[in-house]
């Protein structure tokens, strides 16, 4: 922004230096900034010698290294593969792409191409990828690929190039360069300065954080907007998801499109030549077997296990999406990503210990998926007698009709199995909060539920039930889940995510689930390695614990008009069944 003409006040400019921030669809916020009284805040920064620390410089190096951050977004970054040759063998000229600049890079590659010479190695002339896309190469022998900065420094033993934005972050990665006026000096020293200098904090919690988190951080949006980059089309969508699905799936290029049928999905992905996002629950006819034959991957959508203080029946948007490219995880009929990453994944001691770090969050302050207001009943005391909770479900939810198993395939048919199972115990039914509203199918009338259960207990959130109970049967709920989060036995009469991990008891055995996992395992996959999280105020990326904290406000997850008209329809439909008996 320009300084105005008359101001003759000290004007302090601010930049984000050499970590800029990651945008998604134009939202886009600096988690990195360097700020000074001078033309160059960056320049002042480097000019101020902050105390030696070469062990603090180090390991912001390798964090920097592991984010793989700055250069323009979009940019393919293969690695040394793409080019055959392995890490670090090859001399890198970055040819800028500017005639103005072609007598200094003619210089340039001819000492690159002696130092080739005398070293035995292969010389490579590639775009700088600062340069325009559409800017013709000064070096005849330059290789038409525009990669990103990260993929040229892991071939490069050594970089020639002009000064200029590579140039200066391949010296902060560690990578030598060499400019037409000499070595660049090492960027250890540079790094400790910035790291003095730097003011950083988590854009969406705006907490304050160190340079070291706040790179960790622009990494993983990286990973992210790459990841949504991908993505050409969305169908299925609900049209009061569609506005918060698409700054969830937006990158730098801008939001996916939205498609209603399945011809119009396949010709935007073939226009776009990118993936189809399909919501599990409403695919359009033929949508799997059509992208299937035109060669188009599709990535099944659902919400996440953390999703809101509300219902998504009541037109409340997630703000935690799963993608998975196979199968919707709720479906056991093969594996999914999500089982398939609890089967193999390395789970190092780092992330158990977030995982049961954010477990203990969880419980503490008695989150679940939609984290409904309300106060639980106390239930009664039952001496000698076991308390089961069984909760209720949708029962035309894909969940339960592709994760369902044998008889028990509904609500009654559940209560009746477990009344069985232990005649006994004390049962409380819980029925489900999108049936409760009169949103969904799965009421079982109050005799019928009376006549199995102890208790019905209406209306009533789902985490302080947890406490007093001591086992939970379910045929594929997330109750289960939650339920061993707490430690509680758990019963599975369908074949939810969870089972089959040594942890359930599982009345419908998935046999190629064969590792034995802790809860720890499953919470790190399920809710810190498989999900996606947004943060409903900024819609920015978040994580898990900051999202946390958004659950006690309030104002977050009002929704708009749709949510209000929900409401009154889900009333209404309510009021409705229950005049019916």
């Amino acid at each position: 922004m320009p300084v105005p003409m008359r101001w003759g006040g000290t004007v302090f400019r601010v930049t984000p230096g050499p970590f800029p921030p990651v945008v998604f669809g134009g939202r886009g916020v600096p988690a990195i900034l360097f700020g000074a009284a001078a033309e160059d805040p960056v320049a002042a920064a480097l000019a101020v010698s902050p105390p030696s620390d070469p062990v603090r410089a180090s390991i912001l190096r390798d964090t920097l290294r592991d984010a793989r951050i700055g250069g323009p977004p979009g940019l393919d970054d293969p690695g040394p593969a793409a080019f055959g040759l392995a890490p670090a063998e090859a001399l890198i000229l970055l040819d800028p792409c500017d005639p103005a600049r072609s007598g200094a890079v003619q210089a340039l590659w001819q000492e690159a191409a002696a130092a080739a010479r005398a070293a035995g190695r292969p010389l490579l002339a590639c775009r700088a990828p600062e340069a325009p896309g559409d800017a013709p190469p000064v070096l005849s022998a330059t290789h038409p690929g525009r990669f990103s900065p990260w993929t040229l420094f892991d071939v490069a033993a050594r970089i020639y190039a002009l000064p200029g934005p590579t140039a200066h972050l391949a010296a902060l990665a560690g990578v030598e360069v060499r400019t037409p006026d000499g070595p660049m000096p090492d960027g250890l020293a540079t790094l400790a300065a910035l790291a003095a200098a730097a003011r950083c904090v988590d854009p969406a919690g705006g907490r304050p954080v160190s340079i070291e988190e706040a790179i960790a951080l622009l990494g993983r949006w990286r990973v992210q907007e790459a990841a949504n980059r991908r993505i050409a089309v969305c169908v299925g969508m609900s049209f009061w998801k569609r506005r918060r699905i698409a700054s969830a799936l937006a990158s730098a290029a801008g939001p996916p499109a939205f498609a209603r049928s399945t011809r119009a999905a396949i010709g935007e992905a073939v226009r776009r030549d990118g993936t189809i996002a399909v919501w599990s629950s409403r695919a359009p006819a033929g949508l799997e077997a059509a992208a299937r034959a035109a060669g188009i991957p599709l990535l099944w959508v659902e919400d996440g296990f953390i999703r809101s203080a509300g219902l998504g029946a009541g037109f409340l948007p997630a703000a935690s999406l799963t993608l998975d490219s196979r199968r919707p995880y709720f479906d056991p009929s093969g594996p999914s990503d999500l089982e398939i990453l609890l089967a193999t994944a390395a789970f190092p001691p780092a992330l158990l210990a977030r995982a049961a770090a954010l477990r203990a969050m969880l419980v503490a302050r008695g989150v679940t998926k939609y984290n409904l207001s309300g106060a639980a009943p106390t239930l009664p005391a039952t001496p000698g007698r076991r308390r089961i909770l069984v909760p209720g479900q949708v029962e035309d939810d894909l969940s339960v009709l592709r994760g369902g198993a044998g008889t028990v395939r509904s609500n009654l048919a559940l209560l009746q199995a477990v009344r069985v199972a232990h005649p006994d115990a004390f049962i409380a039914f819980k029925p489900h909060p999108d049936v409760e509203a009169g949103y969904r199918t799965g009421r079982i009338p109050p005799d019928q539920a009376l006549a199995l259960a102890d208790m019905v207990l209406d209306r009533a959130p789902i985490a302080p039930l947890l406490a007093q109970v001591d086992e939970v049967h379910t045929i594929t709920s997330l109750t289960g889940f939650e339920a061993l989060l707490r430690g509680l036995s758990v019963t599975c009469w369908g074949q939810p995510f969870y089972a089959g991990w040594g942890l359930t008891e599982d009345r419908a055995p998935i046999p190629r689930r064969v590792r034995r996992l802790t809860i720890d395992h499953i919470l790190a996959g399920a809710l810190l390695l498989y999900p996606r999280y947004q943060d409903p105020v900024t819609e920015l990326p978040t994580t898990p614990e900051a999202l946390l904290d958004r659950l006690a406000e309030a104002a977050a997850w009002r929704g708009g008009l749709p949510a209000r008209l929900r409401r009154w329809q889900g009333r209404a439909m309510a009021r409705l069944m229950r005049g019916r008996g």
